[in-house]
């Protein structure tokens, strides 16, 4: 799920979607108007799911898409090499979900996990 903002709205450490992807705001400057244009804003963002970093360039009073990103608790049901199962505490609906590498040995069956999840996407969010 998304949402419409106004680019001057912003402020690091949101998120934002740039080419379909969710990122995080790590850098947001702003110049001031010129004679024959608008004040521009350039954001530098790091994707939430990829890691990658993405950069636009764009006016201050144009729209962009703002995705709704979820924290949410699951319970490890196992956990088989890099896959681990988790059930949602909510809904009690079950999905696998990769381990990232930092992880490997601290997961364990009957504990409590958050995740991050939008767009379809899900990622563990260990604290």
């Amino acid at each position: 799920m998304k949402e419409q903002t106004e680019i001057r709205t912003l402020k690091v450490g949101r998120y934002i979607i740039i080419d379909d992807e969710p990122s995080t705001i790590v850098n947001f400057a702003t110049s001031k108007p010129g004679k024959h244009g608008s004040a521009k804003a350039r954001i530098d963002a790091i994707g939430v799911f990829d890691g990658q970093k993405r950069s636009i360039v764009s006016p201050v009073s144009a729209k962009i898409y703002v995705p709704i990103v979820e924290r949410k608790g699951a319970q490890i049901l196992s956990v088989m090499g890099n896959v681990a199962q988790l059930m949602d505490l909510n809904d009690y609906s079950t999905f696998e979900i990769e381990i990232p590498q930092e992880y490997m040995g601290k997961l364990e069956a009957g504990k409590d996990v958050t995740y991050l999840e939008s767009m379809g996407k899900r990622k563990l969010d260990i604290k």
